[in-house]
């Protein structure tokens, strides 16, 4: 048996090492580019989860103080009807005639002559 040996030629040493300094150096930029992108990814994820937290704090305030301005709002509306029977009942205290009504009702006066009887108040069902 008799082997055929092909002749391999070899390439020059020197062209070999660089093709391998160039592939470690691609290998690291690669590795640094990983990074990076990572890195960023991390920072962006964190920056839109704070936000995130930060909007709904923000919205469950609002939430709050809308409720509580409405509040306020029927609170306000309640003091000036309030404000209105007051001013109605001091236009009326600064009648005379007002004023004597409301002594013959609850203190019992009366005009001469008149005689008041007072009712117990019951039920007028039987």
């Amino acid at each position: 048996m008799s082997v055929n040996k092909s002749k391999v030629s070899k390439i020059h040493p020197s062209y070999v090492q660089q093709y391998d300094v160039y592939q470690e150096r691609q290998n690291r930029r690669k590795k640094l580019l990983k990074r990076r992108l990572i890195f960023f990814a991390i920072l962006v994820a964190i920056i839109i989860g704070s936000l995130t937290v930060y909007h709904f704090k923000q919205r469950e305030i609002h939430a709050e103080k809308l409720e509580e301005y409405n509040q306020l709002k029927e609170e306000l509306t309640h003091l000036q009807n309030l404000e209105v029977q007051y001013k109605e009942e001091i236009e009326l205290l600064n009648n005379d005639s007002y004023i004597l009504d409301i002594a013959r009702t609850n203190y019992f006066l009366s005009k001469k002559g008149e005689l008041i009887f007072k009712i117990p108040d019951e039920d007028p069902s039987y």
